[in-house]
């Protein structure tokens, strides 16, 4: 049974793994502590950039000899196979660490054995310590390794009335300063950022890390279906951090921006019959309901199109046809969501920031592919303009999507609501 000293070292080493978010995708965040074999700490560290020393490591380099009798205390299950480094199980056996107290087990084929190859050497190995408290940092990882995809948190900014914009569209700002601040500390720890056509016409969106020191650019991806939101001289196509664009197949990419082409969502017959929810343009805007006014910040997102969600799959009607546009006429759908997330997956990408508008959401959430929801709540009301997340498959009370709310925070007058989708069968209270 674990003692006083490695609950507490377990908690460090937790706060320690979470230092790499950002940083070591495709790799797991790990932390470690080691122990002597009086229980005092002598060396700690975590995984710090792919490619580079694992937690263990990084522990046993900064204990030197005073590792040899003593504890191992790791977020995850040391690695058992060799990579771009050295399998952690042969590194803390060569140590001399007599106890390795781990608390989730590594659930990659190749990696793991860790447990089992130390305890064959004699190690004392023990499992499971503040399991839920390790899971919880590493769940990007993790959701990547179990599904196949990357794990992604869904984040938007509305009023208590749940609206993100006003029935204008304005919407400068429905949050404060600190609640925007706060959403840098998430691109920072996540591996991309996905907004789609509308918010990319309304804001002009730069999308990279701002006022964090040392923070690692996730890849801004604009789904532009129709290829025809990202212009030249778009914020998104600067040098501050690498941009994809998802069009659909077909449509003929904007000169050296990388572009990936995807297939549109499936939708069952009945739902092409799905009639357009339709939107007057607003007070200046163009004729297709996109603003006319200069792009801004891209922290609150506006609602760009026209909609019905069914199935998995968002619609949206086509903007009028512009001199220069770079596609033929296609159905009026988006494009597949499960296609989108494996194509990240298989570029590395780990964590996925959903920042877009309230249609793209919906297609996220319809096709089941929102494991978080990061809320920032103003103390506000509006009463009329876009609601935060439209669709989502969603006809009746029933059918509704339950979340588990992990925490509630306050960030100057607004709240900050973190939840993750509720498992399966669960009921209203």
């Amino acid at each position: 049974m674990a003692t006083a000293a490695e609950a507490a070292a377990m908690r460090r080493a937790v706060a320690l793994a979470a230092r790499g978010l950002g940083f070591t995708s495709p790799n797991p965040v790990v932390g470690c502590v080691v122990l002597d074999a009086t229980g005092e700490t002598v060396g700690e560290g975590y995984h710090q950039r792919a490619g580079g020393p694992h937690a263990e490591v990084h522990a046993l380099r900064a204990a030197g000899e005073r590792a040899r009798g003593g504890t191992a205390v790791v977020t995850l299950e040391p690695c058992n196979h060799t990579g771009r480094t050295g399998p952690c199980a042969q590194a803390l056996l060569d140590a001399g660490i007599a106890r390795v107290v781990y608390a989730v087990a590594d659930p990659t084929p190749d990696a793991t054995g860790g447990a089992a190859t130390l305890r064959a050497a004699g190690v004392d190995v023990e499992h499971g310590l503040l399991a839920d408290e390790a899971e919880t940092a590493n769940t990007a990882w993790l959701t990547s390794v179990r599904t196949g995809r990357p794990h992604v948190t869904w984040k938007y900014a509305a009023t208590l009335d749940g609206r993100v914009a006003a029935a204008d569209g304005s919407s400068r700002w429905i949050t404060s300063a600190a609640s925007r601040a706060d959403v840098h500390r998430l691109r920072a720890e996540c591996d991309a950022v996905v907004v789609g056509s509308g918010t990319q016409r309304a804001d002009d969106p730069h999308l990279a890390v701002r006022g964090i020191e040392g923070a690692a650019q996730p890849l801004r991806v604009v789904v532009d279906t129709h290829g025809t939101a990202v212009r030249p001289g778009a914020r998104v196509l600067d040098d501050a951090a690498p941009t994809l664009v998802a069009v659909a197949e077909g449509v003929e990419p904007l000169p050296g921006v990388a572009t990936l082409h995807l297939p549109y969502a499936d939708q069952n017959a009945d739902a092409e019959h799905l009639p357009y929810v339709e939107r007057a343009p607003r007070a200046g805007g163009n004729d297709d309901g996109t603003s006319a006014r200069p792009g801004t910040e891209d922290d609150e997102d506006r609602l760009e199109h026209r909609f019905t969600a069914s199935g998995g799959a968002y619609r949206a009607q086509r903007p009028a046809s512009r001199p220069g546009s770079r596609t033929p006429q296609q159905p009026a759908r988006g494009l597949d969501i499960h296609a989108l997330l494996a194509e990240l997956h298989a570029r590395g990408v780990r964590s996925v920031l959903l920042e877009g508008g309230p249609t793209l959401a919906g297609a996220f959430v319809a096709a089941g592919a929102v494991d978080r929801v990061v809320g920032y709540l103003a103390p506000a009301l509006l009463g009329a303009g876009p609601a935060a997340l439209t669709g989502g498959g969603i006809t009746t009370i029933t059918e509704a999507l339950r979340l588990d709310v992990r925490e509630c925070v306050a960030l100057g007058p607004d709240l900050r609501i973190t939840a993750t989708v509720a498992a399966p069968g669960t009921k209203e209270h």
